[in-house]
């Protein structure tokens, strides 16, 4: 395989900026979780969620207000859109479905809506735990199967650093998630869990290559990591923004039609198809090779032949044919002068 470009496009050089970038994004991310805090469903709280559709001109301070009258005004009440019509999505700490049953026939009644115009979710605390204990171990599996698979097919050292893109994406997702204050439902673990598999797919393939460029690839050119692992990159860039482009176009598509439910999934999946195309070129690659040419057989070909050696090379030279020419223009300026 061979690089669709006529000259490389220089994404190792610009590793440290990569990181930089990342940097920032992961720490806002945590100043999200920590500061903004995360909104969980009542799939994971337990609770509440009362879906009051067809609501008309009525305001979200009437609704707080009616919800304030059955002992519900602690309720946190969002707008909605449900097949093109305006309503409210309304939280609550109520775990008993008869008590939240009555006080959303209530507040219905107050704002003069039909008992067809909503729609009533309870959950139990215990369900809720059950479900957060379930997605806690299915990250953590997900985690160490991956770790495992990557040390045996290829070795530990991209495991690793497979490891940190993916927890550099979850992040960010999740981040993203508290700065917006969008609730966080299991439709979306099970995409942050695709996510996961989509990031790992792209980081797989860029690390296949690299393993067999630094066996194989003797083309006199390419001969520390650093430059083996950008010329890898560059081979597989176009299959990883095709990928990336083809998977991205029925994801937006679910965000633009699709119903609450798909649109939760779609949220999270574009953010994360975005980030793990990102995040191979920008957090993988650039730890990956980092760590390897510490090892002793790349850093004596980093020293020999890396681009800091070449361009220390060709200076000498280029600042022997600058002082070359000075003389032969300063000889044709005399002689026209004469």
């Amino acid at each position: 395989m061979r690089s669709h470009f006529s000259r490389e496009i220089p994404f190792i050089q610009h590793r440290k900026q990569f990181l930089i970038v990342s940097a920032i994004l992961v720490t806002l991310a945590i100043v999200g979780i920590c500061c903004r805090g995360l909104v969980l469903g009542i799939e994971f709280s337990g609770g509440t969620e009362i879906d009051f559709r067809n609501t008309g001109d009525i305001t979200i301070e009437q609704m707080r207000s009616a919800l304030a009258d059955v002992d519900e005004g602690s309720a946190t009440v969002q707008t909605a859109v449900t097949d093109g019509a305006d309503g409210f999505l309304v939280r609550s700490d109520t775990t008993d479905p008869t008590v939240a049953t009555e006080h959303a026939t209530k507040a219905a009644g107050t704002l003069g809506l039909s008992d067809d115009s909503y729609k009533v979710t309870t959950i139990g605390p215990d369900w809720g735990s059950d479900i957060t204990k379930s997605s806690a171990e299915a990250f953590i599996v997900a985690i160490l199967v991956i770790i495992a698979y990557v040390s045996i097919r290829y070795e530990f050292k991209m495991s690793l650093t497979a490891v940190a893109s993916l927890m550099h994406d979850l992040i960010i997702t999740v981040g993203i998630y508290a700065w917006t204050q969008t609730a966080i439902t299991p439709n979306v673990i099970a995409a942050l869990l695709t996510i996961m598999g989509y990031s790992l797919y792209d980081t797989v393939v860029v690390f296949h290559r690299m393993n067999e460029n630094a066996t194989a690839l003797k083309d006199g050119k390419h001969r520390t990591f650093y430059q083996i692992a950008n010329f890898s990159i560059n081979e597989v860039f176009v299959r990883t923004i095709n990928t990336s482009i083809t998977s991205l176009v029925p994801v937006i598509a679910m965000i633009v039609f699709g119903g609450s439910t798909l649109r939760d999934f779609a949220f999270a999946m574009a953010i994360g198809l975005v980030l793990g195309a990102y995040s191979t070129i920008g957090v993988a690659s650039p730890l990956l090779s980092m760590w390897k040419t510490h090892e002793e057989k790349w850093t004596k070909l980093e020293r020999r032949y890396g681009w800091d050696a070449i361009a220390a090379a060709e200076a000498p030279a280029a600042v022997e044919a600058a002082e070359g020419t000075t003389p032969a223009s300063a000889d044709a300026t005399e002689s026209d002068g004469r």
